[in-house]
Protein backbone atom coordinates (compact mmCIF):
# COMPACT_ATOMS: atom_id res chain seq x y z
CA UNK A 1 0.00 0.00 0.00
CA UNK A 2 1.02 3.81 -0.88
CA UNK A 3 1.65 6.00 2.52
CA UNK A 4 -1.22 8.60 0.74
CA UNK A 5 -4.07 5.66 1.15
CA UNK A 6 -3.46 5.89 5.17
CA UNK A 7 -4.78 9.81 4.69
CA UNK A 8 -7.94 9.09 2.94
CA UNK A 9 -8.68 6.58 6.08
CA UNK A 10 -10.63 8.70 8.51
CA UNK A 11 -10.80 5.76 11.39
CA UNK A 12 -6.96 5.98 11.22
CA UNK A 13 -7.36 9.58 13.03
CA UNK A 14 -3.35 10.13 10.66
CA UNK A 15 -3.09 13.97 9.83
CA UNK A 16 0.56 14.75 7.41
CA UNK A 17 2.82 17.03 9.45
CA UNK A 18 5.58 16.83 6.80
CA UNK A 19 6.68 15.26 3.59
CA UNK A 20 3.83 15.37 1.33
CA UNK A 21 5.89 15.06 -1.96
CA UNK A 22 6.92 11.08 -0.37
CA UNK A 23 3.17 10.05 0.09
CA UNK A 24 3.91 7.33 -3.19
CA UNK A 25 6.68 5.11 -0.87
CA UNK A 26 5.02 2.10 -0.60
CA UNK A 27 4.84 0.46 3.17
CA UNK A 28 5.60 -3.08 3.56
CA UNK A 29 5.47 -3.57 7.11
CA UNK A 30 4.68 -1.96 10.89
CA UNK A 31 6.33 -1.54 13.47
CA UNK A 32 5.73 0.08 17.34
CA UNK A 33 8.50 1.43 19.36
CA UNK A 34 9.82 3.75 21.84
CA UNK A 35 13.52 2.44 21.86
CA UNK A 36 15.99 5.53 21.74
CA UNK A 37 17.91 2.92 18.58
CA UNK A 38 15.55 0.51 16.94
CA UNK A 39 17.54 0.32 13.99
CA UNK A 40 18.09 -3.43 15.06
CA UNK A 41 14.31 -4.38 14.81
CA UNK A 42 14.11 -2.75 11.55
CA UNK A 43 14.49 -3.87 7.64
CA UNK A 44 13.30 -1.14 5.51
CA UNK A 45 9.74 0.28 4.31
CA UNK A 46 7.72 0.00 7.70
CA UNK A 47 5.33 2.91 9.09
CA UNK A 48 6.70 3.45 12.31
CA UNK A 49 4.69 3.88 15.18
CA UNK A 50 6.11 6.05 18.42
CA UNK A 51 4.60 7.33 21.78
CA UNK A 52 7.55 10.20 21.76
CA UNK A 53 8.59 8.42 25.68
CA UNK A 54 12.43 8.00 24.22
CA UNK A 55 12.35 12.01 23.45
CA UNK A 56 13.54 13.35 26.82
CA UNK A 57 14.88 16.80 25.37
CA UNK A 58 14.52 18.64 21.77
CA UNK A 59 18.50 17.17 21.12
CA UNK A 60 16.80 13.51 21.19
CA UNK A 61 15.03 13.60 17.91
CA UNK A 62 17.93 14.48 15.26
CA UNK A 63 19.72 10.97 16.19
CA UNK A 64 16.53 9.21 16.11
CA UNK A 65 14.94 10.04 12.77
CA UNK A 66 18.28 9.72 11.51
CA UNK A 67 18.50 6.02 12.41
CA UNK A 68 14.88 5.60 10.62
CA UNK A 69 15.74 7.51 7.65
CA UNK A 70 19.11 5.13 7.70
CA UNK A 71 17.22 2.02 7.86
CA UNK A 72 14.82 3.02 4.98
CA UNK A 73 11.31 3.54 6.63
CA UNK A 74 8.50 4.58 4.81
CA UNK A 75 7.53 6.44 7.65
CA UNK A 76 6.68 8.07 11.11
CA UNK A 77 4.02 8.25 13.17
CA UNK A 78 3.92 9.68 16.58
CA UNK A 79 1.54 10.13 18.80
CA UNK A 80 -0.34 12.60 20.62
CA UNK A 81 -1.07 11.20 23.94
CA UNK A 82 1.90 11.64 25.66
CA UNK A 83 2.68 15.55 24.33
CA UNK A 84 0.21 16.85 22.80
CA UNK A 85 1.02 18.60 19.56
CA UNK A 86 4.28 17.20 17.71
CA UNK A 87 7.39 19.16 18.61
CA UNK A 88 8.78 20.83 16.12
CA UNK A 89 12.09 19.54 17.00
CA UNK A 90 10.91 16.04 15.33
CA UNK A 91 8.99 17.75 12.21
CA UNK A 92 12.18 19.99 11.61
CA UNK A 93 14.53 16.57 12.13
CA UNK A 94 11.52 14.59 9.25
CA UNK A 95 12.45 17.54 7.36
CA UNK A 96 15.59 17.59 6.76
CA UNK A 97 16.05 13.82 6.04
CA UNK A 98 13.28 13.79 3.79
CA UNK A 99 10.93 11.17 6.05
CA UNK A 100 7.30 11.74 6.09
CA UNK A 101 5.60 12.39 9.98
CA UNK A 102 1.82 12.09 10.41
CA UNK A 103 0.15 12.61 13.89
CA UNK A 104 -1.83 9.95 15.14
CA UNK A 105 -5.38 11.52 17.34
CA UNK A 106 -4.78 10.47 20.93
CA UNK A 107 -8.40 8.98 20.29
CA UNK A 108 -6.88 6.39 18.13
CA UNK A 109 -5.05 3.40 19.54
CA UNK A 110 -1.88 2.19 17.81
CA UNK A 111 -3.27 -1.34 17.48
CA UNK A 112 -6.21 -0.16 14.95
CA UNK A 113 -2.88 1.64 12.92
CA UNK A 114 -1.14 -1.82 12.97
CA UNK A 115 -4.24 -3.97 12.31
CA UNK A 116 -5.09 -1.51 9.16
CA UNK A 117 -1.78 -1.77 7.47
CA UNK A 118 -1.32 -5.40 8.32
CA UNK A 119 -4.33 -6.17 6.18
CA UNK A 120 -4.02 -3.84 3.78
CA UNK A 121 -0.30 -4.48 3.01
CA UNK A 122 -0.59 -8.29 3.08
CA UNK A 123 -0.70 -9.34 -0.84
CA UNK A 124 0.67 -12.93 0.54
CA UNK A 125 -1.27 -12.93 3.86
CA UNK A 126 0.28 -15.83 5.27
CA UNK A 127 3.92 -15.13 4.36
CA UNK A 128 3.01 -11.57 5.01
CA UNK A 129 1.90 -12.70 8.76
CA UNK A 130 4.66 -14.48 9.27
CA UNK A 131 7.01 -11.90 8.67
CA UNK A 132 4.30 -9.89 11.01
CA UNK A 133 4.93 -12.41 13.73
CA UNK A 134 8.58 -12.14 13.61
CA UNK A 135 9.18 -8.77 14.13
CA UNK A 136 6.78 -8.49 17.03
CA UNK A 137 8.81 -11.33 18.69
CA UNK A 138 12.26 -9.35 18.22
CA UNK A 139 10.18 -6.72 19.84
CA UNK A 140 8.82 -8.22 22.67
CA UNK A 141 11.78 -9.58 23.46
CA UNK A 142 13.68 -6.16 23.66
CA UNK A 143 11.04 -4.82 26.14
CA UNK A 144 7.48 -3.84 26.22
CA UNK A 145 6.89 -2.56 23.08
CA UNK A 146 4.83 -5.22 21.70
CA UNK A 147 1.15 -5.40 21.83
CA UNK A 148 0.84 -9.20 23.91
CA UNK A 149 -0.28 -12.25 22.46
CA UNK A 150 -4.14 -10.69 21.47
CA UNK A 151 -2.43 -8.74 18.82
CA UNK A 152 -1.36 -11.88 16.86
CA UNK A 153 -4.56 -13.61 17.69
CA UNK A 154 -6.24 -10.89 16.30
CA UNK A 155 -3.97 -11.09 12.36
CA UNK A 156 -4.82 -14.86 13.35
CA UNK A 157 -8.46 -14.53 12.77
CA UNK A 158 -8.08 -11.51 10.72
CA UNK A 159 -5.63 -12.71 7.93
CA UNK A 160 -6.11 -16.52 8.06
CA UNK A 161 -10.05 -16.49 9.21
CA UNK A 162 -8.40 -18.47 12.39
CA UNK A 163 -10.41 -18.62 15.61
CA UNK A 164 -7.91 -19.03 18.54
CA UNK A 165 -7.40 -18.98 22.24
CA UNK A 166 -4.19 -19.04 24.80
CA UNK A 167 -5.11 -21.21 27.79
CA UNK A 168 -3.22 -22.29 30.46
CA UNK A 169 -2.90 -25.75 31.88
CA UNK A 170 -5.71 -25.68 34.11
CA UNK A 171 -8.05 -24.54 31.18
CA UNK A 172 -8.35 -20.55 32.06
CA UNK A 173 -8.64 -18.20 29.17
CA UNK A 174 -5.03 -15.71 28.58
CA UNK A 175 -5.58 -14.63 25.59
CA UNK A 176 -7.85 -14.69 22.59
CA UNK A 177 -8.51 -13.14 19.10
CA UNK A 178 -11.34 -10.60 18.83
CA UNK A 179 -12.26 -12.58 15.95
CA UNK A 180 -12.87 -15.77 18.06
CA UNK A 181 -16.36 -14.44 19.11
CA UNK A 182 -18.18 -15.83 21.83
CA UNK A 183 -15.85 -16.82 25.11
CA UNK A 184 -15.13 -20.62 25.21
CA UNK A 185 -17.03 -22.14 27.70
CA UNK A 186 -15.33 -23.20 31.12
CA UNK A 187 -15.84 -26.96 30.42
CA UNK A 188 -14.63 -26.60 26.90
CA UNK A 189 -11.89 -25.02 28.20
CA UNK A 190 -10.70 -27.28 30.89
CA UNK A 191 -11.17 -30.45 28.39
CA UNK A 192 -8.62 -28.96 26.20
CA UNK A 193 -6.15 -28.85 28.84
CA UNK A 194 -7.21 -32.25 30.13
CA UNK A 195 -6.34 -33.48 26.64
CA UNK A 196 -3.83 -31.32 25.39
CA UNK A 197 -1.83 -32.61 29.15
CA UNK A 198 -3.25 -36.22 28.44
CA UNK A 199 -1.40 -35.92 25.23
CA UNK A 200 1.81 -33.92 26.21
CA UNK A 201 2.49 -36.71 29.27
CA UNK A 202 2.60 -39.74 26.72
CA UNK A 203 5.37 -38.20 24.32
CA UNK A 204 2.84 -37.25 21.85
CA UNK A 205 4.61 -33.89 19.22
CA UNK A 206 1.70 -31.57 18.66
CA UNK A 207 -0.29 -30.10 18.04
CA UNK A 208 -3.14 -32.45 19.09
CA UNK A 209 -6.58 -32.67 17.47
CA UNK A 210 -9.39 -33.22 19.71
CA UNK A 211 -13.23 -32.99 18.50
CA UNK A 212 -15.78 -31.83 21.13
CA UNK A 213 -19.40 -31.25 20.07
CA UNK A 214 -18.75 -31.77 16.50
CA UNK A 215 -15.74 -29.14 16.60
CA UNK A 216 -12.39 -30.18 15.61
CA UNK A 217 -9.15 -28.01 18.22
CA UNK A 218 -6.10 -28.01 17.10
CA UNK A 219 -3.81 -27.83 20.50
CA UNK A 220 -0.12 -25.66 20.05
CA UNK A 221 2.19 -26.52 22.95
CA UNK A 222 3.88 -23.15 24.14
CA UNK A 223 6.89 -24.00 25.66
CA UNK A 224 9.39 -21.31 27.90
CA UNK A 225 12.83 -20.70 26.28
CA UNK A 226 13.71 -18.87 29.30
CA UNK A 227 13.42 -21.61 31.92
CA UNK A 228 17.14 -22.86 32.02
CA UNK A 229 17.24 -26.20 30.11
CA UNK A 230 16.64 -26.98 26.42
CA UNK A 231 13.18 -28.16 26.06
CA UNK A 232 15.09 -31.50 24.38
CA UNK A 233 16.32 -31.16 27.79
CA UNK A 234 13.88 -31.60 30.49
CA UNK A 235 11.85 -33.86 31.88
CA UNK A 236 8.37 -32.70 30.41
CA UNK A 237 7.24 -33.49 34.22
CA UNK A 238 9.14 -30.01 35.16
CA UNK A 239 7.01 -27.83 32.76
CA UNK A 240 3.93 -29.87 32.08
CA UNK A 241 1.46 -28.42 34.88
CA UNK A 242 2.95 -25.09 33.78
CA UNK A 243 2.91 -24.45 30.05
CA UNK A 244 0.43 -22.55 28.33
CA UNK A 245 -1.52 -23.84 25.38
CA UNK A 246 -2.49 -22.66 21.99
CA UNK A 247 -6.31 -24.14 20.77
CA UNK A 248 -6.95 -22.96 17.11
CA UNK A 249 -10.36 -23.59 15.72
CA UNK A 250 -9.09 -26.23 13.29
CA UNK A 251 -8.22 -29.35 12.44
CA UNK A 252 -4.39 -28.68 11.68
CA UNK A 253 -3.32 -32.43 10.29
CA UNK A 254 -3.79 -31.72 6.74
CA UNK A 255 -2.04 -28.30 6.90
CA UNK A 256 1.13 -27.45 4.68
CA UNK A 257 4.12 -27.40 6.44
CA UNK A 258 4.32 -23.56 5.65
CA UNK A 259 1.03 -22.69 7.76
CA UNK A 260 2.37 -25.16 10.30
CA UNK A 261 5.31 -23.34 10.68
CA UNK A 262 3.47 -20.03 11.39
CA UNK A 263 1.43 -21.49 13.82
CA UNK A 264 4.66 -22.29 15.44
CA UNK A 265 6.04 -18.94 15.41
CA UNK A 266 2.73 -17.78 17.01
CA UNK A 267 3.87 -20.23 20.00
CA UNK A 268 7.50 -18.68 20.41
CA UNK A 269 6.01 -15.13 20.48
CA UNK A 270 3.14 -16.18 23.07
CA UNK A 271 6.07 -18.00 25.10
CA UNK A 272 8.13 -14.52 24.85
CA UNK A 273 4.93 -13.17 27.27
CA UNK A 274 4.90 -15.67 29.09
CA UNK A 275 8.39 -15.47 30.14
CA UNK A 276 7.93 -11.92 30.64
CA UNK A 277 5.11 -12.73 32.87
CA UNK A 278 7.18 -15.05 35.21
CA UNK A 279 9.75 -12.51 35.58
CA UNK A 280 7.24 -10.22 36.45
CA UNK A 281 6.63 -12.71 39.31
CA UNK A 282 10.24 -11.84 40.24
CA UNK A 283 9.14 -8.96 42.88
CA UNK A 284 6.36 -11.03 44.66
CA UNK A 285 8.30 -14.33 45.17
CA UNK A 286 11.00 -12.37 46.99
CA UNK A 287 8.40 -10.82 49.37
CA UNK A 288 6.60 -13.97 49.74
CA UNK A 289 10.21 -15.97 50.07
CA UNK A 290 11.07 -12.96 52.55
CA UNK A 291 7.54 -13.02 55.00
CA UNK A 292 8.09 -16.73 55.13
CA UNK A 293 11.70 -16.84 55.99
CA UNK A 294 10.84 -14.69 59.12
CA UNK A 295 7.80 -16.37 60.18
CA UNK A 296 9.87 -19.91 59.96
CA UNK A 297 12.86 -18.67 61.89
CA UNK A 298 10.53 -17.27 64.48
CA UNK A 299 11.29 -13.62 64.02
CA UNK A 300 9.59 -10.94 66.19
CA UNK A 301 5.90 -10.28 65.15
CA UNK A 302 7.04 -6.42 64.43
CA UNK A 303 9.83 -7.64 62.28
CA UNK A 304 7.11 -9.23 60.47
CA UNK A 305 4.60 -6.97 60.14
CA UNK A 306 7.43 -4.17 59.16
CA UNK A 307 7.97 -7.08 56.21
CA UNK A 308 4.32 -7.36 55.78
CA UNK A 309 3.44 -3.53 55.28
CA UNK A 310 6.58 -2.98 52.69
CA UNK A 311 4.70 -6.41 50.81
CA UNK A 312 1.19 -5.04 50.97
CA UNK A 313 1.19 -2.40 48.48
CA UNK A 314 3.29 -4.21 45.73
CA UNK A 315 0.56 -7.10 46.35
CA UNK A 316 -2.81 -5.05 46.98
CA UNK A 317 -2.02 -1.65 44.87
CA UNK A 318 -4.01 1.16 46.34
CA UNK A 319 -5.39 -0.94 49.47
CA UNK A 320 -5.44 1.41 52.29
CA UNK A 321 -6.03 -0.60 55.05
CA UNK A 322 -3.88 -3.22 56.34
CA UNK A 323 -5.19 -7.15 54.65
CA UNK A 324 -5.61 -10.40 56.09
CA UNK A 325 -3.27 -13.38 55.19
CA UNK A 326 -4.38 -16.86 53.93
CA UNK A 327 -1.72 -19.21 53.54
CA UNK A 328 -1.73 -22.21 51.44
CA UNK A 329 0.48 -25.01 50.97
CA UNK A 330 1.28 -27.49 48.07
CA UNK A 331 3.11 -30.11 47.14
CA UNK A 332 3.85 -32.12 43.95
CA UNK A 333 5.51 -35.59 44.10
CA UNK A 334 6.42 -37.84 41.83
CA UNK A 335 6.08 -41.71 41.88
CA UNK A 336 9.85 -41.87 40.01
CA UNK A 337 12.63 -39.50 38.78
CA UNK A 338 14.85 -36.92 40.61
CA UNK A 339 12.46 -33.85 39.69
CA UNK A 340 12.18 -31.04 42.29
CA UNK A 341 8.73 -30.68 42.68
CA UNK A 342 8.95 -27.03 44.57
CA UNK A 343 8.99 -24.99 41.49
CA UNK A 344 6.50 -27.29 39.79
CA UNK A 345 4.35 -26.34 42.77
CA UNK A 346 5.37 -22.73 42.99
CA UNK A 347 4.08 -22.32 39.13
CA UNK A 348 0.99 -24.60 39.54
CA UNK A 349 -0.12 -22.69 43.11
CA UNK A 350 0.24 -19.38 41.04
CA UNK A 351 -2.54 -20.64 38.16
CA UNK A 352 -4.54 -22.28 40.89
CA UNK A 353 -4.69 -18.98 42.83
CA UNK A 354 -6.11 -17.24 40.29
CA UNK A 355 -10.38 -16.77 39.88
CA UNK A 356 -11.10 -18.82 37.15
CA UNK A 357 -13.02 -16.75 35.93
CA UNK A 358 -10.78 -13.92 35.12
CA UNK A 359 -8.58 -13.44 31.90
CA UNK A 360 -5.12 -12.21 30.60
CA UNK A 361 -1.92 -13.04 31.68
CA UNK A 362 -1.21 -10.98 34.73
CA UNK A 363 -4.68 -11.08 37.03
CA UNK A 364 -2.27 -13.13 39.98
CA UNK A 365 -0.23 -9.91 40.52
CA UNK A 366 -1.72 -9.74 43.70
CA UNK A 367 -0.06 -13.42 44.81
CA UNK A 368 2.89 -13.95 46.17
CA UNK A 369 4.31 -17.90 45.79
CA UNK A 370 7.88 -19.16 47.43
CA UNK A 371 8.67 -22.64 47.27
CA UNK A 372 10.88 -24.09 50.28
CA UNK A 373 12.30 -27.81 49.26
CA UNK A 374 9.76 -29.73 47.25
CA UNK A 375 6.42 -28.20 48.96
CA UNK A 376 5.44 -24.61 47.73
CA UNK A 377 3.99 -21.77 50.09
CA UNK A 378 1.40 -19.10 48.46
CA UNK A 379 1.14 -15.42 50.75
CA UNK A 380 -2.47 -14.30 50.32
CA UNK A 381 -3.94 -11.28 51.19
CA UNK A 382 -7.38 -10.37 51.29
CA UNK A 383 -9.39 -7.42 51.63
CA UNK A 384 -10.82 -6.77 55.45
CA UNK A 385 -13.93 -7.33 54.15
CA UNK A 386 -16.51 -9.64 56.19
CA UNK A 387 -18.44 -12.29 54.35
CA UNK A 388 -21.77 -11.16 53.90
CA UNK A 389 -23.43 -14.37 55.23
CA UNK A 390 -21.68 -15.22 58.44
CA UNK A 391 -20.12 -11.89 59.01
CA UNK A 392 -16.21 -13.69 59.25
CA UNK A 393 -13.68 -13.12 56.99
CA UNK A 394 -13.77 -13.96 53.84
CA UNK A 395 -11.33 -16.12 52.37
CA UNK A 396 -10.56 -19.40 49.68
CA UNK A 397 -11.69 -22.55 50.03
CA UNK A 398 -9.88 -25.93 49.51
CA UNK A 399 -12.32 -27.25 47.55
CA UNK A 400 -13.02 -24.62 45.81
CA UNK A 401 -10.15 -23.84 44.48
CA UNK A 402 -9.78 -27.19 42.83
CA UNK A 403 -13.02 -27.92 41.69
CA UNK A 404 -12.98 -26.12 38.34
CA UNK A 405 -9.07 -27.45 37.67
CA UNK A 406 -9.21 -31.18 39.19
CA UNK A 407 -9.16 -32.77 35.65
CA UNK A 408 -7.29 -31.24 33.69
CA UNK A 409 -4.27 -31.31 36.23
CA UNK A 410 -5.35 -35.41 36.89
CA UNK A 411 -4.62 -35.56 33.26
CA UNK A 412 -1.33 -33.93 34.12
CA UNK A 413 -0.35 -35.76 36.91
CA UNK A 414 -1.44 -39.50 34.74
CA UNK A 415 -0.43 -41.97 37.02
CA UNK A 416 2.65 -40.74 38.17
CA UNK A 417 1.96 -37.54 40.00
CA UNK A 418 0.16 -36.16 43.08
CA UNK A 419 -0.55 -32.86 43.76
CA UNK A 420 -1.70 -32.12 47.46
CA UNK A 421 -2.90 -28.88 48.83
CA UNK A 422 -3.80 -27.40 52.61
CA UNK A 423 -5.52 -23.83 53.16
CA UNK A 424 -5.24 -22.05 56.30
CA UNK A 425 -7.96 -20.20 57.87
CA UNK A 426 -7.70 -15.97 57.42
CA UNK A 427 -5.75 -14.04 59.76
CA UNK A 428 -5.09 -10.39 60.59
CA UNK A 429 -1.83 -10.28 62.09
CA UNK A 430 2.22 -10.93 61.95
CA UNK A 431 1.27 -12.84 65.27
CA UNK A 432 -1.01 -15.22 63.22
CA UNK A 433 1.42 -15.96 60.36
CA UNK A 434 3.56 -18.79 62.19
CA UNK A 435 0.04 -20.75 63.32
CA UNK A 436 -1.30 -20.34 59.75
CA UNK A 437 1.58 -21.67 58.42
CA UNK A 438 1.74 -24.98 60.51
CA UNK A 439 -2.35 -24.96 59.62
CA UNK A 440 -1.96 -25.43 55.45
CA UNK A 441 0.87 -28.02 56.11
CA UNK A 442 -1.37 -29.82 58.48
CA UNK A 443 -4.50 -29.77 56.20
CA UNK A 444 -2.05 -30.95 53.34
CA UNK A 445 -0.94 -33.85 54.93
CA UNK A 446 -4.84 -34.39 55.54
CA UNK A 447 -5.12 -34.07 52.06
CA UNK A 448 -2.40 -36.15 51.38
CA UNK A 449 -3.60 -39.53 53.76
CA UNK A 450 -6.79 -39.33 51.07
CA UNK A 451 -7.52 -41.21 47.95
CA UNK A 452 -6.90 -39.67 44.21
CA UNK A 453 -4.65 -37.50 42.73
CA UNK A 454 -5.52 -34.26 43.11
CA UNK A 455 -6.45 -33.77 46.67
CA UNK A 456 -7.05 -30.30 48.87
CA UNK A 457 -8.32 -30.02 52.35
CA UNK A 458 -9.20 -26.62 54.39
CA UNK A 459 -8.51 -25.50 58.33
CA UNK A 460 -12.51 -26.05 58.79
CA UNK A 461 -11.70 -29.76 58.73
CA UNK A 462 -9.09 -30.15 61.26
CA UNK A 463 -11.49 -29.88 64.09
CA UNK A 464 -12.44 -33.90 63.98
CA UNK A 465 -10.11 -36.07 65.63
CA UNK A 466 -10.88 -38.77 62.73
CA UNK A 467 -8.90 -36.64 60.21
CA UNK A 468 -5.60 -37.32 62.85
CA UNK A 469 -6.03 -41.19 62.52
CA UNK A 470 -4.48 -41.62 58.98
CA UNK A 471 -1.24 -40.21 60.28
CA UNK A 472 -0.75 -42.52 63.40
CA UNK A 473 2.04 -45.40 62.43
CA UNK A 474 0.53 -49.13 61.07
CA UNK A 475 2.86 -50.73 63.86
CA UNK A 476 1.08 -48.11 66.50
CA UNK A 477 -2.10 -48.32 65.35
CA UNK A 478 -1.76 -52.23 64.94
CA UNK A 479 -0.42 -52.79 68.18
CA UNK A 480 -3.37 -50.28 70.01
CA UNK A 481 -6.21 -51.72 68.63
CA UNK A 482 -4.71 -55.58 69.49
CA UNK A 483 -4.07 -54.53 72.95
CA UNK A 484 -7.92 -53.16 73.23
CA UNK A 485 -10.07 -55.51 70.71
CA UNK A 486 -8.13 -58.95 70.66
CA UNK A 487 -9.62 -59.72 73.79
CA UNK A 488 -12.90 -59.48 72.64
CA UNK A 489 -12.46 -60.59 69.25
CA UNK A 490 -11.13 -63.91 70.72
CA UNK A 491 -14.16 -63.89 73.42
CA UNK A 492 -16.78 -63.68 70.51
CA UNK A 493 -15.23 -66.40 68.47
CA UNK A 494 -14.97 -69.17 71.19
CA UNK A 495 -18.32 -68.36 73.01
CA UNK A 496 -20.24 -66.94 69.86
CA UNK A 497 -20.78 -63.67 71.59
CA UNK A 498 -21.42 -60.64 70.06
CA UNK A 499 -19.25 -58.13 72.18
CA UNK A 500 -17.20 -56.05 69.52
CA UNK A 501 -21.39 -55.65 68.45
CA UNK A 502 -22.14 -54.67 71.57
CA UNK A 503 -19.48 -52.04 71.75
CA UNK A 504 -19.81 -50.04 68.88
CA UNK A 505 -23.67 -50.02 69.85
CA UNK A 506 -22.65 -48.84 73.14
CA UNK A 507 -20.47 -45.79 71.96
CA UNK A 508 -22.59 -44.85 69.39
CA UNK A 509 -25.59 -43.99 72.04
CA UNK A 510 -23.22 -42.07 74.51
CA UNK A 511 -23.26 -44.96 76.85
CA UNK A 512 -27.06 -44.85 77.48
CA UNK A 513 -28.19 -47.93 78.75
CA UNK A 514 -31.96 -47.92 77.35
CA UNK A 515 -31.33 -46.68 74.11
CA UNK A 516 -28.37 -49.06 73.22
CA UNK A 517 -30.90 -52.19 74.67
CA UNK A 518 -32.99 -50.96 72.18
CA UNK A 519 -31.32 -50.55 69.17
CA UNK A 520 -29.85 -54.23 69.91
CA UNK A 521 -33.16 -55.98 71.05
CA UNK A 522 -32.11 -56.80 74.28
CA UNK A 523 -33.34 -56.94 77.67
CA UNK A 524 -31.23 -54.27 79.80
CA UNK A 525 -29.56 -56.23 82.59
CA UNK A 526 -28.05 -58.58 79.16
CA UNK A 527 -26.75 -55.48 77.97
CA UNK A 528 -24.92 -54.86 81.26
CA UNK A 529 -24.00 -58.27 81.77
CA UNK A 530 -21.89 -57.77 78.15
CA UNK A 531 -20.69 -54.42 79.03
CA UNK A 532 -18.99 -56.07 82.54
CA UNK A 533 -17.37 -58.47 80.40
CA UNK A 534 -15.85 -56.15 78.34
CA UNK A 535 -14.09 -54.31 81.12
CA UNK A 536 -13.33 -57.02 82.37
CA UNK A 537 -12.08 -58.54 79.39
CA UNK A 538 -9.53 -55.28 78.89
CA UNK A 539 -9.35 -53.70 82.68
CA UNK A 540 -11.08 -51.11 81.60
CA UNK A 541 -13.89 -48.93 82.86
CA UNK A 542 -17.13 -47.75 80.32
CA UNK A 543 -17.89 -45.22 82.60
CA UNK A 544 -14.81 -43.51 81.83
CA UNK A 545 -14.43 -40.99 79.12
CA UNK A 546 -10.96 -41.62 79.12
CA UNK A 547 -11.58 -45.47 78.51
CA UNK A 548 -14.70 -44.65 75.77
CA UNK A 549 -12.45 -42.65 73.92
CA UNK A 550 -9.98 -45.34 73.56
CA UNK A 551 -12.27 -47.63 72.45
CA UNK A 552 -13.57 -45.31 70.05
CA UNK A 553 -10.45 -44.51 68.53
CA UNK A 554 -9.48 -48.57 68.58
CA UNK A 555 -12.66 -49.53 66.50
CA UNK A 556 -12.41 -46.43 64.52
CA UNK A 557 -8.47 -47.52 63.75
CA UNK A 558 -9.57 -51.26 63.28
Amino acid sequence: MRLRALLDTDALGLRLLGGEDELDRTVRGVMTTDLRDPSRYLSGGELVLTGLAWRRDAADSEPFVRILATAGVAALAAGEAELGDIPDDIVEACARHRLPLFAVNESVAFATVTEHVVRQVSGERAGDLAAVVDRHRRLMTSGPAGGGPDVVLDLLGTDLDLRAWVLSPAGRAIAGSSAAGPELPAGVRARLAAEHLAATRTGRRGPHRVTLNSTTYSLFPIRSAGRGATPASRDVRETVLSDWLLAVEADAGDWPEERLDLLQGVTQLIAVERDRRDAARTVRRRLAQEVLELVQTGAAPAEIAARLRVAAPVLLPGLGAAPHWQVIVAKVEWDSGDIEGGPVAQSLLEEILVDPLSAGPEPSDRIAVAHNGDEAIALVPLPAVPDEHDGTQAGLHADALLDSVRDPLTAGLADDGRLTLGVSAAVHSAEGLRGALEEARHARRVAAARTGRVCAAGHQELASHVLLLPFVPDDVRRAFTARLLDPLRDYDRKHRAELIPTLEAFLDCDGSWTRCASRLHLHVNTLRYRVGRIEQLTNRDLSRLEDKLDFFLALRMS
